[in-house]
């Protein structure tokens, strides 16, 4: 029984081998007189699988959050961190100086109130006659560089949150599955009835994993 079932799956296993040879042999003939043309034999075809870190996203988007540009320097898309500083860097300078001015104007307007005339706005020509700015376009003044100001804020804000997004979708881009093995593929089929020896025409959807 036992050199029964020997033979019986040694007969299976040549079977096997013998169907799947003929299934594919003339792209297999094909694919070694390619290769024959340059100089490669079809022994020396390898294919190397590229590994994929599940983790590599979210520690993009962690070094990106703790330190603007990190994120992209571990992707190594070296050429976006200037432009992360710039963005960044132009959103807190603009920032800056829009609370500088705001505070300026906001001082002015306090000691103005107080019955002071000795703030930088009253006598801006020097010539002794004041004051050059009323006391309602410091207000006006005031309120417009509080309003600039917060705008900058939001959006170097935007911006720093835009640098961990793309630090973490280009990750994940990074490490996409593009494969020759994956692909889905319409071709059209021709098949024979075994009742009626007809032959069925239609589609058929091929899909590669």
């Amino acid at each position: 029984m036992f050199f029964s079932l020997l033979c019986l799956h040694l007969g299976i296993s040549q079977e096997e081998k013998r169907e799947e040879e003929q299934q594919h042999p003339a792209e297999i003939d094909s694919l070694a007189q390619n290769l024959e043309g340059k100089g490669i034999t079809l022994e020396e075809v390898t294919y190397k699988k590229k590994r994929i870190n599940p983790l590599a996203p979210s520690k993009a988007a962690f070094y990106s959050a703790v330190f603007p540009g990190l994120g992209q320097i571990y992707n190594k898309r070296y050429w976006k961190v200037p432009l992360v500083y710039g963005a960044i860097g132009t959103g807190i300078y603009v920032y800056s100086f829009n609370n500088t001015e705001y505070r300026k104007a906001r001082d002015a307007f306090k000691r103005r109130r107080a019955g002071f005339t000795d703030d930088e706005f009253y006598d801006i020509n020097g010539d002794g006659v004041g004051p050059d700015i009323a006391l309602e376009a410091l207000q006006d003044a005031q309120e417009a560089r509080q309003r600039d100001r917060d705008l900058a804020l939001l959006i170097t804000i935007a911006m720093y949150a835009l640098n961990i997004i793309d630090a973490n979708v280009d990750a994940h881009l990074k490490q996409y599955n593009v494969d020759d093995d994956l692909a889905v593929d319409f071709k059209p089929y021709l098949d024979l009835n075994p009742l009626t020896n007809r032959p069925n025409y239609g589609m058929a959807l091929v899909v590669k994993f």
